[in-house]
């Protein structure tokens, strides 16, 4: 694609995040209409529509828009370090074991948003190295249905693994199903400014990676001629993708296919390099997860839908439709 046209892209993804975060604010499922959500934002309106948009919409806009991102990244390295379209850390077992490894620091009392981040990474990292060790496995990395499948078997049993620690903790079981459904309701900005270190360190090692994928992409021998070490790259890829997860888990939850959609439609308008599917993610990934956000609170009002289940719903047809379209190519 000609760069006039990345940009016009670029820009346009980033209007459609920005109308999606005004509705993001404007609509819900509470007693606050648009029309004084609106006032809110131009410096009138009562009290109660200011303490709904300010203290309650707001900071889940934020928390939106880094888990949108979060994931959407982490979706493209993936994608882009098993050459596998499919490659999502949902599919995949990265967001379960980040799950359940929160559910286990429930049960054990973990209270502080710091210490759930860092469990949360610590389970995204060994979900992330399963990956690694299915991928590399004899013919299992080249064939997408294949890595898939195996995946989805680590995804059920890690979240069999969950469901078992609800059941021996009833105490903690309402909590611990917030970490299987994913939702962005109800968090403060405390959780962010605990999951945002961790995750501007995810940030440097894209930057740090986003060259060396591209030229791993060509194959390993061109990536070692350029100067670059494939190993070392995978590693760091691992270790980004296990703070972008374990960060967007730690406040949302697992939300299925976010990282399966968001590159995709990042290659459909840039291309397949990842340098390009990575600056489109910037704005599409937080506009997905705000889009069913907003969903998940009209669709049902006055009451709300998970998050996770809205993010599956949309998320499974493209799945289906990326299977049926054989549009599976190496990437």
């Amino acid at each position: 694609m000609p760069p006039s046209l990345r940009t016009k892209a670029f820009g346009c993804c980033a209007l459609l995040l920005m109308l999606i975060a005004l509705a993001s604010l404007l609509l819900g499922a509470g007693p606050v209409p648009a029309g004084e959500a609106l006032a809110v934002l131009s410096g009138a309106g009562y009290d109660e529509a200011r303490f709904v948009v300010l203290e309650l919409r707001l900071p889940r806009l934020a928390v939106g828009v880094t888990a949108g991102l979060a994931l959407g990244i982490a979706g493209a390295l993936l994608q882009a370090m098993t050459r596998n379209p499919l490659a999502e850390p949902g599919l995949l077992g990265v967001s379960a074991g980040s799950a359940l490894a929160v559910a286990l620091a429930i049960v054990w009392g973990a209270s502080t948003a710091t210490l759930t981040t860092l469990v949360a990474q610590a389970g995204a990292l060994a979900g992330c190295a399963l990956v690694v060790m299915a991928a590399r496995m004899n013919g299992l990395g080249n064939d997408p249905i294949r890595l898939v499948l195996a995946g989805a078997t680590l995804s059920g049993l890690l979240l069999a693994s969950t469901s078992l620690v609800m059941l021996a903790d009833q105490r903690a079981a309402d909590e611990i199903r917030f970490w299987v459904i994913g939702s962005i309701a109800g968090r403060q900005w405390s959780q962010l400014q605990a999951a945002l270190p961790s995750l501007l360190l995810a940030g440097g090692l894209v930057l740090a990676v986003a060259q060396p994928l591209a030229s791993l992409a060509l194959g390993e021998r061109v990536a070692a001629g350029l100067g670059h070490h494939p190993g070392r790259i995978r590693f760091l890829v691992v270790v980004a993708v296990a703070l972008l997860v374990g960060g967007a888990t730690a406040l949302a939850g697992p939300l299925a296919f976010v990282g399966l959609v968001v590159p995709f439609l990042a290659r459909a308008l840039a291309g397949a390099d990842i340098r390009q599917t990575l600056w489109l993610c910037l704005p599409l990934g937080p506009a997905v997860v705000l889009l069913a956000d907003v969903l998940s609170r009209l669709l049902a009002a006055p009451a709300e839908l998970p998050l996770g289940v809205v993010t599956a719903l949309t998320g499974a047809p493209v799945l289906l439709a990326i299977v049926r379209a054989g549009r599976m190519p190496a990437l």
